[in-house]
């Protein structure tokens, strides 16, 4: 471990510090801190960004541990960061080249090149229970054509987390390579059946557990295969499984002019790409169908050509649908009693749960009596109007919580409007419009347009920050410019009971 530690770049080593000091780890020298004070006499701890530090202050932490859970926590890091690397080059030698294996490089090229990628597939792989694919440094690993596509399929458990009940692996002639049920590790609360299609009855014989499917699917891996899926961060996250060598269907494909966060759903591509409907509409996911479908598009993308757009495609929305307002970036510590100072009109409230790493913010539905009611309610929101990546109609409000405090929030319509001023909508559940990192809390469309309810486009959403800062700014100034009167007053009076007191004392004195 020690000669890995000494021969690491920089970055590796300042990302294994913080994720250090992020779990509170200590070395013979204790914390990161407690070795800075002791390190560096001159500025001790008060210099604690790892990033500032020179090698030899990183290298000289680390050798401080000698644990065994420790150094396998840090060999999970720098296989991470092996497996990464060797795609990244053989990614450079390959641009241009139109061999077939080259062909799915550049495929492999265009899912890590994609701007969400490092956001979604910075997988926390260091944690117990993950598992890291190795992959070598040979042509024969890099350069392999062989494909498998999985899908899997999730359940609600208890403590919010999410389980997994089912894996489907194909390969590239879409054999069925694996097709599991898997006993989930917590009580299950919801089974999503209408969703995944799963019931409590399909989990009685279950006896995979997800250690056996890891063993299962590492070995179709094992000679450096390339995984396909779509949105296969989400299957990642629920096989606690990294693998570098990746395609995801989601991010080969793009829709014309449109944002490139605007991401296909998997029925939309299979209509637009394969020509016929994944399922019908309020018919659960399959996982055999929907890993084959993202097979058949990867195929389809080498045979057909890797630069097209593709026409963008809006499904009509469901009417109980459209009769909601999303109201998300709500801030935790307001109560959701308060939405009603910010929402005119009679409606209830279904509260979503927060996810993992969200916890500054929640989501909320507002549920109105029909689609009418909705759209009145929304043009009568004070706010900053604006749209978000998909062209949905979207308001950044600012209003006053009855404590007097301020705080702000997103309201958003669920429809689209075309460049007509039409509405038109796009069929989604309640739940997937709040989910965010949930991929089988959806319906069929998996992930279009998923990032926008938690990174609305950055340049839009900055404009209405802007403006949401330029109102409490102003309603700060007039704050104070009415401070300020009533302080006048308040010196006035002052004086005057002053003259009234000197007065007083005049006349007792004569």
């Amino acid at each position: 471990m020690d000669s890995s530690i000494v021969n690491a770049e920089k970055e590796v080593l300042v990302e294994m510090v913080k994720l250090a000091q992020k779990r509170g780890m200590e070395g013979c020298k204790g914390t990161w801190k407690n070795f800075l004070n002791t390190y560096d006499r001159k500025f001790g701890s008060s210099l604690s960004d790892p990033s500032k530090r020179p090698v030899d202050a990183l290298v000289s932490f680390l050798k401080t541990f000698s644990k065994e859970e420790d150094l396998k926590f840090f060999a999970k890091i720098f296989q991470c960061h092996a497996n990464r690397k060797v795609v990244e080059e053989s990614k450079t030698k390959s641009h241009g080249n139109e061999s077939p294996e080259q062909l799915l490089q550049r495929l492999i090229s265009l899912t890590l090149e994609h701007p969400q990628y490092l956001l979604d597939y910075s997988f926390p792989s260091h944690e117990e229970g993950w598992v890291v694919t190795k992959i070598r440094r040979k042509s024969k690993f890099t350069r392999s054509n062989a494909m498998v596509a999985v899908d899997c399929e999730m359940v609600l458990c208890e403590g919010g987390t999410e389980g997994l009940v089912r894996v489907c692996v194909v390969d590239r002639n879409l054999q069925v390579k694996l097709n599991e049920f898997v006993k989930p590790d917590k009580a299950v609360v919801d089974y999503r059946t209408e969703i995944t299609g799963i019931c409590a009855k399909d989990l009685d014989e279950a006896t995979s557990s997800l250690s056996d499917i890891q063993r299962s699917i590492q070995k179709l891996l094992s000679h450096g295969a390339i995984l396909v899926g779509h949105s296969l961060h989400n299957d990642l996250k629920a096989l606690k499984l990294d693998h570098a060598r990746v395609i995801d269907t989601a991010f080969i494909f793009k829709y014309e002019n449109q944002p490139i966060n605007r991401r296909p759903s998997l029925n939309n591509l299979c209509k637009s790409i394969l020509g016929y409907e994944l399922r019908q509409k309020g018919a659960p996911h399959n996982c055999v169908d929907d890993a084959s479908a993202a097979m058949k598009l990867v195929l389809a993308k080498l045979e057909q050509g890797l630069d097209d757009a593709i026409p963008c495609v809006h499904e009509d929305l469901p009417a109980n649908e459209m009769a909601k307002l999303l109201l998300h970036k709500i801030p935790k510590d307001v109560p959701i009693e308060e939405l009603y100072r910010v929402v005119p009109g009679k409606f209830t409230t279904e509260v979503q749960p927060m996810k993992k790493g969200r916890g500054e913010y929640y989501s909320a539905l507002a549920i109105f009596r029909n689609s009418q009611k909705a759209s009145e309610a929304f043009e009568k929101i004070p706010g900053i109007q604006g749209k978000d990546s998909s062209g949905r109609s979207q308001k950044s409000v600012s209003f006053q919580l009855s404590t007097g405090a301020s705080a702000s929030l997103h309201v958003r319509k669920m429809a689209y409007a075309d460049s007509l001023g039409q509405v038109t909508s796009r069929k989604r559940s309640s739940q997937f419009e709040i989910s965010g990192d949930s991929k089988k809390s959806k319906t069929d469309e998996k992930t279009e347009d998923k990032e926008m309810e938690v990174k609305p486009n950055e340049c839009e959403d900055h404009k209405i920050e802007i403006e949401r800062l330029k109102e409490v700014l102003s309603q700060r100034d007039n704050e104070l410019s009415s401070l300020q009167k009533v302080i006048s007053q308040r010196d006035k009076e002052i004086s005057t009971l002053h003259t009234i007191i000197s007065n007083l004392t005049r006349k007792q004195g004569l």
